[in-house]
């Protein structure tokens, strides 16, 4: 498959320029964010707040300079931010409040 082909910018596999980029195969440990964001994930599911497939919508979603730039779970953290949003859960407003808090 050559990069010409249409594909979404998140569907990387077998795009030649990305072949050539070693995949970090060791073993590591989740930091106190990764597991956060884990746990919320879980718990949104628990409650059928939103659902693994909502929040791999809102992952794909996610433009491609921002996607690229994004760690895993920071884009795990920004799809259930946008869910949440869409849903009414809370408002833009109060999250900015949230995000501004010391």
């Amino acid at each position: 498959m050559s990069d010409d082909d249409p594909r979404a910018h998140h569907d990387m596999g077998g795009v030649p320029r990305f072949l050539c980029e070693a995949v970090d195969v060791r073993p590591h440990e989740l930091d106190d964010f990764d597991r956060d964001v884990d746990a919320v994930r879980g718990l949104l599911s628990a409650k059928g707040i939103m659902s693994v497939d909502e929040l791999r919508r809102g992952i794909e979603a996610i433009p491609e300079a921002e996607y690229h730039r994004l760690s895993y779970y920071s884009r795990w953290i920004r799809s259930i931010a946008d869910n949440l949003l869409a849903k009414g859960v809370f408002t833009e407003a109060e999250l900015r409040t949230e995000l501004e808090r010391p």
